[in-house]
């Protein structure tokens, strides 16, 4: 009786397909915030790892956990954004460099 009301209450709470691409864009634009080149990338690489190693989960109680899990994952990831807007240095990494054509 427990494992079926378990059951139920996992795919009553099972995310949608488009509730987990929300997940995904938000968690990519997220990253984006970040002024620190490496860290974007980080975080960027971090979120598509993640969704690729869950994206065969068939089984509703997985499916919400991984849900769940990305989106404490989003919250964190906005607090650090914010973080780093606040206190990051205004020094730009040497991938973020634009240097002018050398004329030979």
């Amino acid at each position: 009786m427990a494992s079926s009301a378990a059951a139920a209450a996992a795919a009553a709470s099972a995310p949608t397909r488009t509730e987990v691409l929300a997940l995904f864009r938000s968690l990519l634009r997220t990253a984006r915030r970040f002024s620190d080149y490496n860290i974007r990338e980080y975080a960027k690489r971090r979120t598509i790892d993640a969704f690729r190693h869950n994206q065969n989960l068939s089984d509703l109680s997985s499916v919400s956990t991984a849900y769940c899990d990305g989106m404490s994952q989003l919250k964190i990831a906005q607090r650090q954004a914010l973080v780093y807007q606040l206190y990051a240095p205004n020094i730009k990494n040497v991938m973020e460099i634009k240097t002018a054509p050398r004329n030979h």
